[in-house]
């Protein structure tokens, strides 16, 4: 668990400062474009987008907090993804921000991952997007989580 634990961290840690030189965003998911596979596979299903604006199916990371980099979704393993919903699981790694976040330590969490509520993309009206993401903490969360956590995600 620690060698998953330190190379997601350093993983984080290069996504973070990337999110950084692009500009802060409010909190919403990410992954690299290398992560998940190209849109074109999935014509017709939903998309996850990402901080960067990209298009993401079946991606194995996932960046939730894009400002700061302190909750990223990693080794994501896809069940299910179609057309209303898509179901992985995988571990969500959160800085416990103590004494302060830079400070922090990154803390790793298995959890079952939802996506659901597809709507027309603004940037791309003819393609969807799931705009909803809930997760279910199955062993542990993060200090102040409750078991369940839903999130909007961005058009």
């Amino acid at each position: 668990m620690r060698r998953h634990t330190v190379s997601t961290t350093v993983m984080l840690c290069a996504t973070a400062s990337l999110t950084a030189a692009m500009g802060t965003a409010s909190a919403a998911p990410a992954a690299s474009p290398a992560a998940g596979h190209t849109v074109k596979q999935q014509v017709g299903r939903p998309v996850l987008v990402d901080c960067l604006w990209h298009p993401q199916v079946h991606p194995q990371n996932f960046m939730i907090a894009c400002g700061d980099g302190n909750s990223l979704l990693t080794s994501l393993h896809w069940s299910h993804w179609g057309a209303t919903s898509a179901t992985a699981q995988g571990f969500n790694v959160v800085n416990d921000c103590k004494p302060y976040c830079a400070a922090g330590k990154f803390h790793s969490y298995p959890v079952i991952v939802r996506l659901d509520h597809p709507q027309p993309w603004k940037k791309q009206p003819t393609l969807q997007h799931y705009t909803q993401m809930r997760l279910v903490y199955t062993s542990g969360r993060p200090d102040g989580f409750q078991r369940v956590v839903t999130y909007p995600l961005w058009n």
